[in-house]
């Protein structure tokens, strides 16, 4: 006993050096959904960006920047369109913004990581998605016949539905870099009179149904889209991003401005950060 406990002074076991090896997971801000009006729906918000991959060759003690990018905020005027989310960010890694909702009008939904749904009217068009990272929004009904629904939101793993078909949000993607599998980056759904369109699996938000119900955000730390409106009600948020860094050797130290914290998994270590904008560093 005694000689263990002199072998542990005098040779405490090594802290592994930080390799320079990093997986991550960035997901940007969801958009969120748009605004219709007399029971004609509005898109619902496309998914925030989704990238994940191993980025190799950084550095010990050197500053890397991480941004969690907010979700775009509810919209509570009829016929207006939503809001875009924000990027995230990790080191030279940027996964762009979900795309806002379309008004149920006329015009485009935002493009983005995912792009929103069109809204009812045959005069409005679904967003754009961005290769490797998200999908297209969903295309309108007619708002002069019913179902009167706007477009899903993109979502990471789909497209979302048109208002014809569901108005359903498109799926998102499912990663175990926790040591669980989680989705995340679900497309919101589109308002509808007769019946608003589903958010996608991965923290999409339900669009509106009928004249006045509620319309659902997006999950917060997924990046799903917000759910278009109904009527006179305020239109689901977007879900705020998520970062997540997996490694093997060092100790991350996370800089002020960040919320997150670390946890061991698999003999890796797993550091999950939920908001804000600073720094990283391993040693």
């Amino acid at each position: 006993m005694i000689g263990n406990l002199v072998t542990s002074v005098l040779y405490p076991i090594p802290t592994i050096p930080f390799d320079g090896t990093v997986e991550y997971l960035v997901i940007a801000g969801g958009g969120s959904g748009g605004g219709g009006q007399g029971g004609v729906g509005g898109g619902g918000g496309g998914a925030g960006g989704y990238k994940t991959a191993t980025l190799t060759g950084l550095t010990a003690s050197t500053n890397y920047t991480v941004t969690v990018g907010a979700g775009g905020a509810g919209q509570a005027t009829n016929d207006t369109n939503g809001n875009n989310g924000n990027d995230s960010v990790f080191s030279t890694i940027t996964s762009t913004k979900g795309g806002y909702g379309n008004k149920y009008s006329s015009g485009t939904a935002g493009s983005g990581g995912s792009g929103g749904g069109a809204g009812a009217d045959s005069g409005s068009n679904a967003g754009t998605g961005t290769a490797g990272q998200g999908n297209n929004g969903g295309g309108p009904s007619r708002a002069d016949a019913q179902p009167y629904r706007g477009g899903g939101g993109g979502g990471a793993s789909a497209a979302g539905a048109t208002g014809t078909a569901s108005g359903n949000g498109g799926a998102g993607t499912a990663s175990s870099i926790t040591g669980s599998s989680i989705t995340r980056a679900g497309g919101g759904g589109g308002g509808g009179n007769l019946a608003g369109g589903a958010g996608g699996t991965g923290g999409g938000g339900n669009g509106s149904t009928g004249g006045g119900g509620a319309a659902g955000s997006g999950t917060i730390n997924t990046g799903g889209g917000g759910g278009g409106t109904c009527g006179s009600v305020t239109s689901g948020a977007g879900g705020s991003g998520v970062v997540i860094l997996k490694y093997t050797n060092g100790t991350i130290t996370i800089g002020a401005g960040l919320t997150g914290s670390t946890t061991n998994s698999g003999g890796f270590k797993i550091t999950t950060i939920t908001a804000g904008t600073g720094n990283v560093s391993w040693v």
